[in-house]
């Protein structure tokens, strides 16, 4: 649809999953509730849910212009779609309307795109946008142009039109149920999606990534769903709770190794630790002592990102033997045993994998009184 029109350096806040750009993602996003339906033994791709908008961070609030974030956020509410990524398009396209390159204020790029969301008006991007780049409001056209501020015309250099329409685009491309593949469609780059995903990290109050989930049932049994790719949309609290979680999702596939810290190998203890690590904060590293290090969290207040702990084979209820990472609703990563991936697992139910049934308690790891504020700081 578009093409880049500047190269931007990144300087992201969280650290960015992403193990395929063409595959059914789970949403990690601040926020109080869910943000798209899925997870916990769903089989469908989306529900109709509304969208939880992320909140906004502090970088977003200094760097992104007044008006633009107020019509990244209006239309992402409007359109169910989060408004962070329609605000990393923007800043990867031109910069939110501050890109002097061809196109985004008059004419087009080399390409055909314009505007400062960078729409196809023709040439190779296609002509996406639908009729002349300005044109009579009361012009019906075959695209995604949209008069979304109620002017007299309507202009892919207008700001709350060109976000209007690119969010109309990626609803046409099933942002809401696929986001990289629909952020892959607006721009037909990996380095594109990576981009626009790290700045609606940075945005996030409380982080944004995308990865793929593999969830496992039962005494480790795969998933019925086809593809074994379940859609859940999980709450963080901040940014390194999504930054632990993302360390985690990384790792989905790679084999148990008893005493293991990676990269390649990990051991229940390890994975979590590592994960923590990569969030900046130091936790102890055997089950046992980080049950210990806490501190406890009752299970009426469970986050994502919290510690969930199991007695194993070998621990007991005072000194457990296993741990997994809570991703939300009743779903964890966990390191299991020898034999089995690291994987997405359900834990505290008579359906989990034996051993994950009982639950001895939580732990909450940024909340930890050693923890200085600024390692687990949003934005």
């Amino acid at each position: 649809m578009n093409r880049r029109v500047a190269v931007i350096a990144i300087a992201g806040v969280a650290v960015l999953a992403l193990l395929g750009l063409l595959t059914v993602p789970m949403l990690v996003a601040s926020g109080t509730s869910m943000l798209l339906a899925g997870g916990g033994g769903g089989c469908g791709t989306g529900s109709g849910q509304s969208v939880v908008q992320p909140g906004v961070s502090t970088t977003a609030q200094d760097s992104i212009p007044a008006d633009y974030l107020v019509w990244y956020q209006k239309v992402g509410a409007q359109y169910d779609v989060p408004w962070t990524i329609l605000a990393g398009i923007g800043e990867v396209e031109s910069d939110h309307g501050r890109s002097t390159l061809p196109g985004v204020h008059s004419g087009e790029n080399a390409f055909g795109a314009a505007g400062p969301m960078q729409i196809g008006v023709g040439g190779k991007a296609g002509n996406q946008w639908g009729g002349l780049p300005v044109h009579p409001a009361s012009e019906v056209v075959n695209g995604v142009a949209t008069d979304e501020d109620g002017k007299p015309t309507v202009s892919v250099y207008d700001q709350a039109d060109a976000i209007a329409g690119a969010a109309r685009y990626l609803i046409e491309h099933d942002v809401q149920n696929n986001p990289s593949a629909a952020i892959f469609a607006y721009n037909h780059a990996n380095w594109y999606v990576q981009d626009v995903l790290t700045w609606a990290s940075t945005y996030a109050s409380g982080g944004f990534t995308v990865s793929e989930i593999t969830p496992q049932g039962g005494a480790g049994s795969p998933a019925s769903c086809a593809g074994g790719n379940v859609l859940a949309a999980l709450v963080t609290p901040n940014a390194a709770a999504a930054t632990a979680i993302s360390f985690a999702e990384q790792q989905l596939g790679k084999p148990y190794l008893f005493g293991g810290t990676g990269p390649d190998a990990f051991d229940c203890s390890g994975l979590v630790m590592m994960a923590y690590r990569a969030a900046g904060i130091d936790i102890p590293r055997t089950s046992q002592q980080q049950w210990k290090w806490g501190p406890h969290i009752p299970a009426s207040k469970v986050e994502a990102g919290d510690l969930v702990f199991f007695a194993g084979a070998d621990g007991t209820d005072t000194a457990p033997g296993h741990v997994g990472l809570v991703i939300g609703d009743g779903e964890m990563i966990e390191a299991y045993a020898v034999g089995f991936p690291i994987r997405v697992s359900t834990y505290g139910t008579p359906s989990s994998p034996p051993g994950d049934q009982k639950v001895v308690g939580f732990t909450r790891p940024w909340a930890h009184a050693g923890v200085t504020v600024a390692a687990v700081a949003a934005g």
